[in-house]
């Protein structure tokens, strides 16, 4: 069966896939987030495209949890989701990061402990995403788990 033979209904699995607009997709993202998470929808965020250096230089020292390099972030304070070229929207693996970054921006009206312990939950949701459209993802789990437990880095006994 090929992927035009499917059909696509609204809240379905693969309904992104008929997303034509940027926004259009967003909407499906935040239509599973709604039935995913309790976590409020907001008002749409900005998006941008990034090269990987200007990512680079907007993620700043913060830790890599994602296998390979930068490809998405999310600025709290502009309301802004950076996506890393090259990005599709017809790839699974780039509308996960989509959606992972779309679970922050959920996230930020809410108090949290450390950044990082906003990582876990945000992967998770991302992973079960993408099970739910049969792909695998490649996340360090050990690296999220160390983020969101929030602890000091360099500790050395005296």
């Amino acid at each position: 069966i090929s992927a035009a033979e499917v059909s696509v209904h609204p809240g379905s699995v693969q309904s992104w896939r008929g997303a034509e607009t940027l926004p259009e997709l967003v909407e499906t993202l935040d239509d599973w987030l709604d039935r995913n998470t309790e976590w409020p929808k907001r008002d749409a965020p900005g998006i941008r495209m990034v090269s990987q250096w200007e990512a680079e230089a907007l993620r700043g020292p913060s830790a890599n949890l994602h296998r390979g390099r930068v490809r998405g972030l999310y600025d709290s304070e502009t309301q802004r989701i950076y996506l890393v070229r090259p990005w599709s929207p017809r790839s699974v693996d780039d509308v996960g990061v989509l959606l992972h970054e779309l679970v922050h921006h959920r996230q930020a009206s809410h108090h949290w402990y450390c950044d990082g312990a906003q990582e876990l939950p945000a992967y998770r949701l991302q992973a079960k995403w993408m099970d739910e459209q049969g792909a695998e993802t490649d996340i360090n789990w050990i690296a999220v788990v160390m983020e969101a437990g929030c602890s000091p880095r360099d500790i050395h006994p005296d």
